[in-house]
Formats: structure tokens, C-alpha cells, sequence
């Protein structure tokens, strides 16, 4: 039986001095094996990753574990706790507006002479080096400051310590109305199919504020100014090499359906799909957990669009998720009541190429220019 540890981690304070309070819960194996950091409800309504974290956890009590393994759940207390009615609004900072998962920190400046000064030391020594350079990094921004930090960086800049801390990093989201889907740092697209979600976004050596970016951004970048140096640099099984040290480096976001809902069975099929993936990564000591077969479909980041309202009205999303549709076939019908009698009540919105739904927008109620559907606009067999 695996022992959980706990601790309460102190990420900001209220106006009433009341301490914002994030719990952090451990695993530690008994054997060398990949450290693995999991989060959950960055965004206030993405709930589903918290379940997913508790059966994570009651399922790990009695896995051998090689590795150690961290899990966060309610990563961000002020989101969590943003309702207004029966909605939770915890996506964007009430006060800067700024995406809370847009606020973790890279400096991509220091890649290249990191690079440089230690091109002839050993793969091992280079990866214990560069993540003692991240935390610093981050340590610097939390604690020397002179102008200070937002609420949401302070609460993310913590997080990215303990995840700068880990080989694997798993950020569990959710969509408004949303099919499974998985962000992948191309690098990392043969590590997908060990996850139990039909859908893949990859994502190009980028950053753009995400803590999946900014947790694979700086290894993927360091592993390409090795290579203009002449040199390799491992950062995934693929790279593997015999006699070399193996060192995975991998983060993904993993989005688990729809907001502001929790299904605890299907948390528990969620969990034996993670389970799946860090057995692959040596994480576990296990021959028991095996993806599902199925057809995966991944598309590039950019060929990810988004489809917006052409007018205003009363929304009847029809197009399924996760299945291509055909050019011409309907992804939604709108109602516009105010044509009744006199104009045309119900248009059709439709596309001239196929491409595979992925998530909704919540309200059926939408103004002209809202956000209707996020589709796979070009796609392939993973």
C-alpha cells in the first residue's frame, strides 16, 4: 500500500487576509522511474480533473510505483470559488481579464547560452542543470520582484515550481460542451496513443502563457539549440539511444469533456487511460493498464479553427462530436423568432469542407460573432 502524503501550499491572500490555500498531494516510488506532475481547475468550471484526481489517487494506493508523482487538485481557489447564479466565470482574472492559463513564465533567452556552456557535459548532468536553472528562474520571479506579481501569476508561478520539479506534466481541462481531446507538443505525437482520447491537437515550439508550453517549451527549445551545436539531446523515448541515460521530458493538457460537470465512473476510465500512459513512461511497475483501441484523429494547432455565429439567435447545435462531417452537412440550425411571418426563422450554418467537431459553446443563446463550434479543419489518422 502506497503512502499519500499531504500538504496545504499558501498561493496568495484575500482582502480580508483570509490565505488562499492549494492541496498537494505525493506518491513516492521505490525505484529510479520519471517524476509526474498532474493539475486540475485552473479554470474555475473545468471540475471533471478533480475526480479524475481522486480516482488517480485511490487507484495508485496499491500500484507498485517507480517514479514519484505529485497531483494537484483545485490548482486555482480563486476560479474555483467564481460564481455568479448557477455559473462558475473562474476562466479569466475578474480583475486584469487576463486567462488564468495564460500567466506561466519562459524566458527564451536563456536557452541558447545554457546550450553553449554546457554542450560537452553528460545528458544527465545537462537535465539537472537546466531544471535548477528553471526553478531559479521562477524562484527569482516569486520572491525578487521589486514591482511585485498579479494574483494569477503568483498562483501560477508556484504551480510551474512544483511542475519545473517533474519529467511529465499532465494539465487537466475541460471544454464548455466538449469531446476529449489532448494539446501534444509534436515531439511527443507516438506518447498520444497511450492515452484513451481520440482526439489530438499538435502543437508546434511555441510559447504562448500555457503551462503545457511552458513546461515543454524550454526542453524542446534546448534539445534544437543542442542540435545547431551538433549534438543530441533525448528528451522522449523516440530519442532513445543504447547506453544513453533515458531522459523524458513531456507535457500535455488533457481536456476531459464538458464544464462545469463531474462524472465520477467516467473519472475512473479517465484515470485507467493516464495510468496507461505512465505505465509506457516507466512511471508505474504494472503490465495492466493498455490503451483502448480506437481510431485517433490529430490535427495541427493551426489547422484548429474556430467557427464563428454569423448572426444572432437561439442555437440547436446538431453536428455529433469526434466524427468527420461531410462538406455541406449542418453544425447547427439557428432560431430567429423575430422573422416569424414575415422572413425566414431557422438558418443552417454549414461548412464547404469536412472537418471533425470538437466542442460547443455552452448557451444556446448567442450573439452574432460568439464562438459557435471549435472543429479539425484538416486531420489524419494518428
Amino acid at each position: 500500500m502506497n503512502i499519500v502524503s499531504k500538504e496545504v501550499m499558501h498561493v496568495g491572500e484575500m482582502a480580508s487576509g483570509a490565505a488562499l490555500t492549494v492541496p498537494v498531494y505525493r506518491l513516492e516510488g521505490q525505484q529510479q522511474g520519471p517524476s509526474v506532475y498532474i493539475q486540475a481547475n485552473m479554470h474555475g468550471a473545468e471540475v471533471q480533473g478533480n475526480a479524475v484526481i481522486f480516482q488517480l489517487l485511490e487507484l495508485l494506493k496499491t500500484i507498485e510505483l517507480k517514479g514519484s508523482i505529485t497531483l494537484v487538485p483545485y490548482a486555482n481557489p480563486v476560479a474555483c470559488n467564481h460564481k455568479n447564479g448557477e455559473y462558475t466565470l473562474g476562466r479569466f482574472d475578474p480583475i486584469t481579464g487576463v486567462n488564468w492559463n495564460r500567466m506561466y513564465h519562459f524566458d527564451t533567452e536563456m536557452v541558447a547560452p545554457f546550450a553553449q556552456a554546457n554542450l560537452n557535459q553528460s545528458n544527465i548532468e545537462i537535465e539537472q542543470a537546466f531544471r535548477a536553472l528553471m526553478l531559479e528562474k521562477i524562484s527569482q520571479k516569486l520572491n525578487h520582484n521589486v514591482y511585485g506579481l498579479t494574483t494569477g501569476q503568483r498562483i501560477a508561478f508556484q504551480l510551474q515550481h512544483l511542475a519545473h520539479q517533474a519529467d511529465i506534466v499532465l494539465d487537466l481541462h475541460t471544454g464548455p460542451i466538449s469531446s476529449k481531446h489532448l494539446y501534444c507538443p509534436e515531439y511527443a505525437k507516438a506518447s498520444a496513443k497511450y492515452f484513451d482520447i481520440p482526439h489530438t491537437l499538435l502543437i508546434p515550439n511555441s510559447f504562448d502563457g500555457a503551462l503545457d508550453e511552458a513546461t515543454f517549451c524550454p526542453w524542446w527549445q534546448l534539445k534544437q539549440a543542442f542540435a545547431d551545436l551538433g549534438r543530441d539531446f533525448p528528451i522522449t523515448k523516440a530519442d532513445e539511444k543504447q547506453g544513453e541515460a533515458l531522459i523524458i521530458k513531456e507535457s500535455f493538457t488533457v481536456e476531459l469533456g464538458s464544464q462545469e460537470q463531474i462524472d465520477l465512473d467516467i473519472a475512473h476510465e479517465d484515470a485507467l487511460g493516464i495510468l496507461s500512459y505512465l505505465q509506457y513512461q516507466g512511471v508505474i511497475n504494472s503490465d495492466d493498464y493498455h490503451p483502448k483501441k480506437m481510431t485517433r484523429y490529430c490535427c495541427m494547432l493551426e489547422d484548429y479553427k474556430a467557427l464563428y455565429s454569423p448572426m444572432g439567435g437561439m442555437v440547436d447545435y446538431l453536428a455529433e462530436f469526434g466524427q468527420p462531417l461531410a462538406p455541406g452537412e449542418p453544425l447547427a440550425r439557428i432560431l430567429r423568432m423575430d422573422n416569424y411571418g414575415d422572413g425566414d426563422p431557422l438558418h443552417y450554418i454549414s461548412l464547404d469542407h469536412q472537418v471533425i467537431p470538437i466542442l460547443h459553446f455552452a448557451s444556446a443563446s448567442v450573439n452574432q460573432g460568439t464562438e459557435l463550434y471549435k472543429v479539425f479543419s484538416k486531420f489524419s489518422i494518428l
